[in-house]
């Protein structure tokens, strides 16, 4: 029987781990009913003021590793790239985090496209799911596959499978272990392509299991603001689901007046009764520094100065005088 023809379109570290499953079964077992014929990722980034030094994505670094063609268009709707991806002749592509496709791409494969998205669709359509499920507290996410079609995030469920959200998770960790089950979930997906076993679901089918649909919209840095008049438990949620990219912030302010952006990467939470005001600092100036909410303190314990490296609270007062400091909201 002739093998089916997979094209592979990712860029980061997450869109490797689903690639490198799929090639393995390939070399394993040569009856595993495809091929990875190609990879399209992103352009090589500029790395150096002239232009000399290139630095390949994660997934065009495991692609040549593997000797698997590249192609890395800047416009996905150049004809010279959509006549180069044709000549592969795919009767299937796979999209794990990558760009939006044109419907002349997405659309260009017998069998379709199918793309993995990091959570349980319907919930958390968008480009940071990772990050939204932990802001909101959440104690369970997932990953989705599911066949493209034109609004983003809204075709026919594949699969979902659920992955716990522990306490301790920030959006590092949980990434990482989206990562593990995504890629588990991409080859079982081909799999039942292969087999021609695939029940796709619409999505509208799925709206009555879910009590609320969430958003998860692209995160800018205003996002990353951190709000001290939100409870512990809200703060907490919101410096995790921010860690350690692109990181939750805060603006102290000296006694000239002068704004000091501060990062914060892990908080400690303390819940007691107070009756200072949202956004005050307590602190020794040498052990803690913590700050004000509704319902107790949120003590700093990882934080980033602008130019500086990341370091412990202790460590960061160490060098850092709170004389005068105040809270800027």
């Amino acid at each position: 029987m002739e093998k089916l023809r997979i094209v592979y379109l990712g860029t980061p570290d997450f869109a490797v781990e689903p690639l490198r499953r799929l090639l393995e079964l390939q070399h394993a077992d040569s009856a595993c009913g495809y091929e990875v014929v190609g990879v399209v990722t992103m352009p090589d980034k500029v790395i150096n003021k002239r232009g000399t030094q290139l630095l390949m994505s994660p997934v065009k670094q495991f692609a040549v590793a593997n000797e698997l063609p590249v192609l890395q268009p800047v416009s996905l709707k150049d004809e010279e790239f959509q006549t180069a991806l044709r000549a592969w002749n795919a009767d299937l592509q796979i999209v794990v985090a990558f760009r939006m496709l044109p419907e002349s791409v997405w659309n260009m494969p017998r069998l379709g496209t199918f793309n993995l998205h990091a959570s349980l669709l319907p919930q958390y359509r968008g480009a940071a799911p990772i990050n939204w499920a932990i802001i909101n507290g959440d104690k369970e996410t997932g990953v989705t596959t599911f066949f493209l079609k034109h609004e983003i995030d809204t075709g026919d469920v594949i699969r979902r499978d659920v992955v716990a959200i522990d306490e301790s998770d920030n959006a590092g960790t949980l990434h990482d272990k989206l990562m593990l089950v995504g890629g588990e979930a991409v080859l079982s997906t081909v799999k039942e392509i292969v087999a021609g076993t695939v029940a796709a679901i619409p999505q509208d089918n799925m709206y009555g299991s879910v009590e609320e649909l969430r958003p998860a919209p692209k995160i800018f840095r205003d996002t990353c603001r951190i709000d001290w008049s939100k409870t512990v438990q809200q703060v907490y949620d919101f410096v995790r689901g921010m860690s350690p990219y692109p990181a939750a912030w805060c603006e102290l302010t000296d006694n000239s007046g002068s704004g000091i952006a501060l990062k914060v990467y892990n908080v400690v939470k303390e819940f007691c009764a107070h009756d200072k005001a949202p956004g005050t600092i307590v602190t020794d100036g040498k052990n803690f520094f913590k700050v004000a909410v509704q319902d107790g303190y949120v003590s700093l314990a990882d934080v980033q100065l602008a130019g500086k490296k990341r370091m412990n609270v202790v460590d960061f007062l160490r060098g850092f005088s709170t004389e005068g400091i105040s809270m800027s909201l």
